[in-house]
């Protein structure tokens, strides 16, 4: 593959870094005391389920999410903060894009019906399938320092 600068695996880790940049971010701007100690973020997601055209969104929502809403704002707030240090640093890399992918899918099968949003998770999903597919961690990670994931 020729590329102008740089080579097409440095590009992939651009890719990758960037990504793991834009989750940094997400986790960043997050209000984490709403989130923790008012339950805003959960509360905000439970309203959208409870309207969501699909059905099982809401069942999904009551079984799992309701139940322990304190539980889930960490683990979605702690989980962009995990997700985004991993792809900087290239560190478990290919766990951290599949689990990224996984986070994006959610996100937009529950913001369905906002096209603002679906604009940012399907190309954080898409973003996150190239880096994947295209062995991202082989430049400038971690993962390859330490000879993981081949």
């Amino acid at each position: 593959m020729q590329t102008v600068w740089l080579t097409g695996a440095e590009w992939l880790a651009v890719l990758r870094i960037g990504l793991g940049l834009w989750w940094l971010e997400s986790w960043r701007h997050k209000d984490r005391k709403g989130w923790f100690e008012r339950g805003t973020g959960i509360a905000w997601a439970a309203g959208v389920a409870a309207e969501h055209r699909w059905g099982a969104v809401r069942t999904g929502f009551e079984k799992v999410v309701a139940p322990r809403p304190r539980l889930m704002a960490y683990i979605v707030v702690y989980a962009e903060l995990a997700l985004g240090l991993g792809l900087v640093a290239g560190f478990l890399t290919p766990i951290a894009l599949v689990g990224g992918l996984l986070l994006n899918l959610l996100y937009l099968v529950l913001m369905i019906h906002d096209w603002a949003e679906q604009g940012q998770n399907a190309m954080m999903a898409l973003i996150s399938l190239v880096a994947l597919f295209a062995l991202s961690w082989q430049t400038w990670s971690l993962d390859h320092a330490i000879g993981l994931f081949g």
